[in-house]
């Protein structure tokens, strides 16, 4: 078995950020328009560094995406 059959997926359409000096913790959840708060089942710590490096790699991945199947819609 691959080391990414083993991994657990979790659907997110809710997302918060924080930060300090020298790490941003990114919480991931969901939230449904029948419910007040947001339901956070992961978070993510990391630095400056990588938080900047992930946001290069999802620009790129909304860029080939975009590329393929037309604008995403913003929210």
């Amino acid at each position: 078995m691959e080391e990414a059959d083993k991994l657990e997926a979790k659907y997110a359409n809710y997302f918060q950020v924080g930060q300090n000096a020298i790490e941003f913790i990114l919480e991931f959840g969901q939230l449904y328009s029948n419910e007040e708060t947001p339901l956070f089942h992961t978070r993510v710590i990391t630095s400056p560094v990588y938080a900047k490096q992930l946001l290069r790699v999802l620009e790129e991945a909304i860029r080939r995406h975009e590329d393929q199947f037309g604008d995403v819609r913003e929210l």
